[in-house]
């Protein structure tokens, strides 16, 4: 992303804070995995949204007037050799300047000296921190642990969650979102082609996991928006697994629910495919039940739709295909071969953090999801593709990634 992008969020989100206020935006720190090794450090997804920055123990500060002028600041870790040395050059202030379009950089061990005189100043009433965690049991984040200091030393703050404010940003994508989305989906398509090329009866799941891993590297480091969900036979019907141990017995479907990412945007999909390339005819009637939900959705999709009849429908609809299928009998049983399915935005998350809208807008990404799930007959697969509203409909990104019997089948002979 250009650096505009991020200056543009960020005058964004400042015209929505009152005057008067303050605005804390952490980058985030290492999680130790174990003894001296931490986990691979992944920077807060607001932070990046707002600096374009990546790096950990960064801090954006932006101080609202009573007129409504904004200075702001970046804190970045200070340059060490010695630490340098071991895990790789540190951002420079004039780096950080050029990405993020803040011009005024400082080491982070000035942030808490710097807040405490724009606390004090008598001149900020409100505090805005990004206060997310997905239940009380989650680890405190550097926000949570900062809001305990202030209130403890400077407890007159009025507090504001700035993620509410953050959410209404991220819900419509910009073009050029848009772009960085189209990329993935081909990076995406190429790894999942890669899976079905390769396979067979007797493969692993860890097997494939590396065919998908092995092509997305050639696109860039990055690799996977988030754990690869890869399981065949029986694993199938557990919705999120990431043993990766299963084996692929002759006639076992395939399933994968993966994504790429690039520039920092995440896609989405899922396939389902026999692996031995050829359909069962209960495969194909299960798979084609999901297929044609998924082409009638987006043939309706379009601005106005309320946002909560997207999952309806895929749930109304798709009984009624496994109804004249002769699968189900009455929608009482649906609960018996299905539940996965709906319709989360993408974006810097793949369940992106976004305001849940009550109606549909252009600009709006999220998933058509249909997952069918029939243990008796012992087939699970989920078919989802990504939906970009357009100003009169929508637009599948993920639409040539091949999704029909026919295409995967060719891709696999």
């Amino acid at each position: 992303m250009k650096a505009e992008f991020h200056k543009n969020n960020r005058e964004r989100l400042y015209a929505k804070l009152p005057a008067g206020s303050l605005l804390v935006i952490f980058s985030g720190e290492e999680i130790i995995k174990t003894n001296d090794e931490y986990y691979p450090f992944f920077a807060d997804r607001s932070f990046v949204y707002l600096t374009g920055l990546e790096c950990k123990e960064a801090v954006l500060l932006a101080a609202k007037d009573a007129e409504g002028s904004v200075e702001e600041r970046i804190y970045i870790l200070p340059p060490d050799a010695f630490a340098e040395r071991w895990t790789g050059v540190r951002v420079k202030p004039v780096e950080a300047a050029e990405i993020s379009k803040v011009e005024d950089v400082r080491s982070n061990e000035k942030f808490e000296a710097d807040f405490r005189i724009l606390a004090n100043s008598g001149n900020y009433g409100y505090l805005y921190l990004d206060l997310f965690r997905i239940n009380a049991k989650e680890m405190d984040r550097p926000a949570q642990r900062f809001l305990n200091y202030v209130q403890q030393q400077v407890p007159f703050f009025a507090i504001g969650n700035a993620n509410a404010i953050i959410r209404e940003l991220r819900l419509i994508k910009q073009p050029c979102e848009i772009e960085a989305l189209r990329k993935a989906e081909k990076i995406t398509g190429a790894g999942i082609e890669a899976m079905m090329k390769a396979s067979k009866p007797g493969m692993y799941e860890y097997q494939y996991k590396a065919e998908y891993d092995r092509t997305l590297g050639q696109f860039g480091p990055k690799g996977p928006g988030f754990p690869s969900i890869i399981s065949t036979g029986k694993n199938n019907f557990c919705i999120h697994y990431y043993s990766y141990q299963g084996q692929a017995q002759n006639g076992d479907m395939v399933l994968n629910d993966v994504g790429a990412q690039w520039d920092n945007l995440i896609t989405d999909v899922s396939r389902g495919w026999p692996c031995n390339g050829k359909y069962s005819g209960k495969q194909k009637l299960l798979f084609n039940c999901a297929l044609e939900t998924s082409n009638h959705m987006f043939s309706i999709i379009k601005p106005g739709m309320e946002m909560k009849e997207v999952d309806a429908e895929i749930r109304r609809y798709n009984c009624e295909q496994l109804k004249q299928a002769g699968v189900l009998k009455s929608y009482d049983e649906i609960g018996t071969y299905m539940w996965h399915g709906g319709a989360h935005h993408i974006g810097y998350d793949v369940h992106d953090v976004v305001k849940t809208p009550e109606f549909i807008e252009p600009g709006m990404v999220f998933c058509i999801d249909v997952g069918i799930y029939h243990e008796e007959w012992g087939i699970g697969f989920r078919l989802e593709d990504n939906c970009l509203v357009t100003n009169t409909g929508c637009e599948n990104l993920s639409g040539d990634i091949p999704r029909t019997v026919e295409d995967i089948e060719a891709v696999m002979g």
